[in-house]
């Protein structure tokens, strides 16, 4: 009992600091935004002779594809002009029309749902002709008014792997905010998950490449837990406190897994365990886990995989390219 005892509170203590929030104040649980999406039901009472809009609750990014593509160029515009705020947000429609939909959120704007804390997805580089796409996804802690520091590593990442690479900063989820037990369990990178699967679906549904994931610190764990259901050549953990998974071939996913831990990050303290639900699992850097590890000597800090000049950001860019395998 007293091991047992021991162990649950290791977990609990990894999970609480491996958000990269130490030091931050306590904060209560954070709720997922739930319910339509504002403006739906106009958008649902939309619609044009013989085509229902479909209901962006429950119709997949294949299917809403599939009704854009009936449209005349005219009618789509409408809808964007009609519904920003559905068309800005659903995955599957035109980039072209979800950027116009969400100019007023800033350039190349992909997502945009104020809802809450807020969440927001944001593209660096030619989305629309890109040859390679890959997917930034943060850890706790951020949300619309954290955003920028996601957006300047997407820049940095995109800057890196050069023209043919466009780069999207994910900040699509719930982060847990704070020291708090949002950070200890996998509930919000459960849902997190379920918004990353059916985002890198309407990224198929549009005809675009196959995304190589970025995912950093909790970003990990949401990635663990989407990894089985997205189509990812290539996912790339860094500063992970655990997948959920117990090595590579528990993730369900024939995606190339990539991690990398700075010894300077203090997340490498923290002892990897999963009991009742509390932390999250193997490091994905071990030997035993399966994860092809790249050089992280000179990450100087938990945010620091991304910064200019890093072996990290090298490895990044290569493999976004497709250049590393």
């Amino acid at each position: 009992m007293r091991r047992f005892r021991k162990t649950l509170i290791t977990a609990l203590l990894t999970a609480l600091l491996a958000g990269g929030t130490a030091g931050r104040a306590a904060a209560s649980a954070q709720s997922p935004p739930s319910g339509p999406l504002p403006g739906t039901a106009a958008w649902l009472a939309d619609g044009f002779p013989g085509k229902e809009p479909p209901d962006p609750a429950t119709a997949g990014p294949h299917e809403v594809a599939a009704f854009f593509a009936g449209l005349t160029s005219a009618q789509q515009r409408g809808l964007v002009r009609n519904h920003p705020t559905v068309v800005g947000n659903l995955d599957g429609a035109p980039v072209h029309l979800r950027y116009e939909a969400n100019a007023h959120a800033g350039d190349q704007v992909l997502a945009y749902d104020p809802r809450g804390r807020g969440m927001i997805a944001q593209v660096a580089g030619d989305l629309e002709n890109a040859a390679h796409i890959a997917v930034v996804v943060p850890g706790s802690d951020t949300d619309l008014s954290a955003f920028d520091a996601t957006a300047q590593q997407a820049a940095d990442l995109q800057r890196e792997a050069g023209d043919d690479t466009a780069v999207i900063a994910w900040a699509g989820y719930t982060t847990p905010s704070g020291i708090g037990p949002d950070l200890a369990t996998g509930r919000l990178a459960e849902a997190g998950a379920e918004r990353l699967t059916r985002f890198t679906r309407g990224l198929d549904a549009a005809c675009l490449p196959d995304p190589s994931l970025f995912c950093h610190s909790y970003g990990s764990v949401v990635c663990g837990l989407a990894a089985s259901d997205t189509d990812a050549g290539d996912i790339v953990v860094m500063g992970s406190p655990g997948m959920r998974a117990d090595d590579v071939a528990a993730l369900g996913t024939d995606a190339r897994v990539w991690a990398a831990k700075s010894p300077k990050d203090w997340i490498d303290r923290v002892p990897n365990v999963e009991v009742l639900g509390l932390g999250h699992g193997a490091d994905p850097t071990s030997p035993g886990f399966g994860a092809t590890v790249l050089p992280a000597d000179d990450v100087t800090a938990h945010d620091g995989y991304f910064a200019p000049g890093t072996s990290t950001l090298t490895a990044f860019a290569a493999i976004a390219d497709g250049d590393l395998r």
